[in-house]
């Protein structure tokens, strides 16, 4: 057991080291700067991070979406092959009830997110 938590501290330590060589290198050879120049060498790009968050979170909520609409024809398949047992059905329902709920908080936080997203972006142009 501590030679495993040896090697993963090991492994650990040279994660973190491989992965601040470049940034660091790059603060090196072009000076303090710190703007948008220590983006593009350190290889981050030049989009705007309100955009970037933006992006995140509905490329996020799109697939819980996805998801949510997949659950919801599992519940539909369900129900449809429980061949009238009520135990079947009552679990079909239940899954199809939650699922469908589940899409609804999905999509309220989609539109809260997009309407915060939207503010905040205009406010600080």
């Amino acid at each position: 057991m501590k030679k495993l938590k040896t090697k993963g501290f090991i492994i650990a330590s040279l994660l973190v080291l491989f992965t601040t060589v470049t940034p660091t290198l790059a603060i090196f050879e072009s000076g303090p700067d710190l703007g948008l120049k220590y983006g593009a060498a350190t290889g981050l790009g030049q989009v705007d991070p309100r955009v970037a968050a933006a992006n995140i979170i509905n490329i996020a909520l799109g697939l819980l979406g996805i998801i949510a609409v997949a659950i919801i024809v599992y519940a539909g398949f369900k129900w449809m092959t429980s061949a009238g047992n009520e135990e079947a059905v009552k679990s079909a329902k239940s899954t199809l009830i939650a699922a469908t709920i589940g899409l609804v908080i999905i999509l309220s936080a989609y539109i809260i997110a997009n309407f915060v997203i939207l503010n905040i972006y205009e406010a600080t142009q």
